[in-house]
């Protein structure tokens, strides 16, 4: 499997959140990460032919 990266631009506030929240669950952000993109459901992405936002 190929990693690939992503940049996010959040509030300071969030980040320090995030990374209380992953410490206090022993997990690293990416790992949190993961774990909600994966819970997200699959029907409809591959019906989707845009980008939302684009047209």
């Amino acid at each position: 499997m190929t990693k690939k990266g992503l940049n996010l631009r959040i509030s300071e506030r969030r980040l320090d959140k995030l990374r209380l929240y992953a410490a206090s669950k022993e997990k690293t952000m990416t790992q949190l990460v993961e774990d909600w993109i994966d819970r997200l459901p699959a029907s409809g992405i591959a019906d989707s032919s845009t980008t939302p936002g684009t047209k």
